[in-house]
This record gives structure tokens, sequence and C-alpha cells, in this order.
């Protein structure tokens, strides 16, 4: 299995993973992978989350298939359906409850051969992952089989991370989890830690953050440099209408200005959250954060 499988095709691979749940792992992989999409990379998302969240993130519930072709082709191998154009250059792997019996299965054939288990997804992917210039995984939290499948078929892993106790221990168990691959896939890298749902005036809950991943960690150059901040209203409102951040804030920014209203010449539009800019603002610099130590670590790998 190690000697049949081409890594080479996996080298943009990112696993969005953290042992918590509710720490905007499905958003930060629809956003940044729709920002890349448009900005003219080919992208794959691959939803691994029986939930299915991705879905509703991207509006494509009705075309999905509940993860049935994914966990077919975890189960029994063949490459699974791909829902092709959900935006320009982005195409999705479904997710939903049919994963529920893949990652059964796989921790039944983990008991036998834990390497063929860890493996199904790097043999998956290996055959598609080369025609994108990015692949993002949406990781279940707390599902070993899932879990430990994605980070045996990454190049990297992303963390998103909440300042609460409870995901800080999510990144510890991130951390356990890939330790658990790395003889399969000994160049699976951390890329970086992202602190997510934070205030804009939360800056010693910033540093008590940090130290703590200077502890983990022995630095703090794995935290990226800018953080999501907290909008409940936005996240709800680009879930209802299955919009992207970016294209939330642009589609309020051409509605009609409240005076043309009050003047009667024009209707007024749907109502929007007035933090969909700065939080699309955010995830901006998150993607853009993303491409750059792709790219520098692409870079070392050539001088080295």
């Amino acid at each position: 299995m190690k000697l049949d499988l081409d890594r080479g095709a996996l080298s943009r691979v990112i696993a969005v993973i953290n042992g918590k749940g509710g720490v905007f792992k499905t958003s930060l992989v629809a956003n940044v992978g729709g920002l890349l999409a448009e900005g003219g990379s080919r992208v794959l998302l691959v939803d691994l989350d029986p939930q299915g969240n991705l879905a509703e993130d991207l509006g494509y519930a009705e075309q999905g298939d509940g993860g049935r072709s994914l966990a077919a082709s975890l189960c029994f191998g063949g490459e699974p359906d791909l829902l092709p154009g959900v935006r320009p250059n982005l195409d999705v792997i479904a997710g939903g409850p049919h994963l529920d019996d893949a990652a059964a299965f796989l921790g039944a054939k983990a008991q036998k051969d834990r390497d063929a288990a860890q493996l199904a997804l790097a043999k998956l992917l290996a055959g598609v992952a080369g025609e994108y210039d990015l692949v993002l995984l949406d990781c279940p939290p707390g599902n070993e089989p899932l879990q430990a499948a994605a980070v045996a078929a990454a190049r990297y892993a992303l963390v998103p991370l909440k300042t609460d106790m409870s995901s800080r221990k999510g990144v510890a168990a991130v951390a356990a989890r890939m330790d658990s691959v790395v003889g399969l896939n000994p160049a699976l890298d951390l890329l970086g830690v992202v602190l997510v749902g934070t205030g804009t005036n939360s800056k010693q809950v910033h540093k008590v953050t940090r130290d703590h991943l200077i502890a983990d960690f022995g630095t703090d150059g794995v935290l990226f440099p800018m953080s999501i901040r907290h909008a409940e209203a936005t996240a709800q409102a680009c879930r209802e209408r299955g919009l992207l951040a970016h294209e939330l804030e642009r589609e309020l920014s051409k509605g009609p200005k409240w005076w043309e209203v009050l003047r009667g010449e024009a209707k007024a539009g749907p109502a929007g959250p007035k933090s969909a800019s700065s939080v699309a603002e955010d995830l901006h610099a998150v993607a853009m954060e993303v491409t750059r130590r792709v790219a520098v670590a692409e870079s070392q790998e050539v001088s080295a």
C-alpha cells in the first residue's frame, strides 16, 4: 500500500481539523476555498463530516447524496462522485450521514489492517488531487477513523482554534492524531493555527492563547497573524442564503441606500448584518496567509 501511493499528487492537500466541534472548520473550508477559487485557483473541497454542513455553506444541499459515494469509495475503493462547478473553479465531494457507516467500516478494518484503513482517503485522493491547485478536507470532530484517514492523506494540517480551554485541548488531540500517522505520512506538517470567533478587543485572551501555543509547540510561529472575528449574525445569514461571506458582502453592497428607499426611489432589499464586511475581510486575509505559507514551505523544499 505505501509503495503504490503517489504522494506527489497529495502535495497540496490541507486537512482543516480540530478535536473539538463548533470551531469554524466548515466555514473556514468553504470560505477559503471559495475565495481562492474566485481568484483563479482550481480547488476541491472534501466534506468528511457526517453532518454535511458544507452543503449549507455553499448552497448545494439538494445536489448532495449525503456522503453515499464518498463512503462507498472509502470502504471499497474507486473514485467518488464529484459535484463540479459548485462555484467557478470549485468542485466538491459531498459528505453527510453515510460517512458514519464509512467510519464504522474503517474502524473495524483498522483492527486487521491499520495502515490500509488509515490510507483509504489518501489512495482515493491520489487519483483526483493532481487536477487541482488545492484540496481542502473538512474534518469531523471526535471521529477517530475519519480524522486519521484525513491526516494520513494530507500534506498540511490547518487548525482553527477558539480561545476556550476545550478548544485548546482539541489542538493537543490534533497533534496526537498527526503523530499516529507519521509512519505512513512522514511529510505531514502543521500549516498553522488560526484564531476564530474572537472579539476585536480580546488582546489579553489572545495573549493567553499565544502563551499556551508557545508552551505546546515551543514557538508562536504556528499562529496566523490574523484572526476571524465573532459574528453570529453573519454566519447565520450566510447559511440561510447559501452564500460565502464575501458573496454576502457583495450582495448587500448592491442594495439601495436608506434614503433612496425613504424617497420612494427604490424598494428595500433584504436586510443583512453589518458585520459581513469585517468577516469577509478576515477570511480573505486567512486565505492569503494559507497560500503564502504553502508557497514558503514549497520553496524551502526546493532549496533543501
